[in-house]
């Protein structure tokens, strides 16, 4: 397993580990952002996270049919921990502000799902993935994310999240911001508002 050291140490080296003000596509502000997408244009490194998270993955959840994981930052992610473990894996994306299964994606009535991301604050992604699973009278066996940046006051998700790594950073609402951080400009990462 690769030590919480130094997978921060990674995410640092990679500058996937943010720091400035930005609202997160739940739509709390933050003085960090971490942006696994820049983590990921380095497969060499973070073929070392993506291997120590499936092992994880693989004591924590003994039977997986499918890995499904949301666009955009899930992808990934989704597809290395299902080649490390050799499931199937599949991501929807959204139509019109809600996850579709689309490309010819199914979700096999009784399959046991795993939902897989990339960084979890609220859990309001997976959440949504969630309803699919259920639509689709699938059975879902849990949550996985590399990074889990959740407390638990924002967490919408009730069940425990296996992540590679957690870290505490605070969130904001709009209405809350210390002073320190409104003075900084906002940065608006993330996919959710991609139209």
């Amino acid at each position: 397993m690769l030590s919480p050291k130094k997978s921060l140490n990674i995410l640092k080296k990679t500058n996937a580990l943010l720091e400035g003000h930005f609202v997160l596509s739940s739509g709390l502000h933050s003085a960090k952002y971490i942006q696994c997408a820049k983590l990921l244009s380095f497969p060499h490194l973070s073929n070392k996270i993506c291997k120590s998270f499936a092992n994880k993955i693989k004591k924590n959840f003994k039977k997986i049919d499918l890995i499904l994981a949301p666009a955009m930052g899930g992808i990934i992610i989704g597809y290395e921990v299902g080649r490390i473990l050799k499931k199937e894996t599949i991501f929807c994306e959204r139509v019109s502000g809600k996850f579709k299964l689309r490309r010819g994606f199914t979700i096999n009535k009784g399959s046991k799902v795993l939902i897989i991301e990339d960084v979890i604050t609220t859990g309001k992604s997976s959440m949504e993935c969630v309803k699919l699973i259920k639509k689709n009278r699938a059975k879902l066996v849990g949550f996985a994310s590399l990074i889990d940046r959740s407390t638990k006051k924002s967490l919408k998700i009730k069940k425990k999240i296996i992540s590679h790594l957690k870290i505490e950073v605070p969130t904001f609402k709009q209405n809350e911001l210390p002073d320190y951080l409104k003075k900084v400009p906002i940065t608006t990462p993330g996919s959710r508002f991609i139209k």
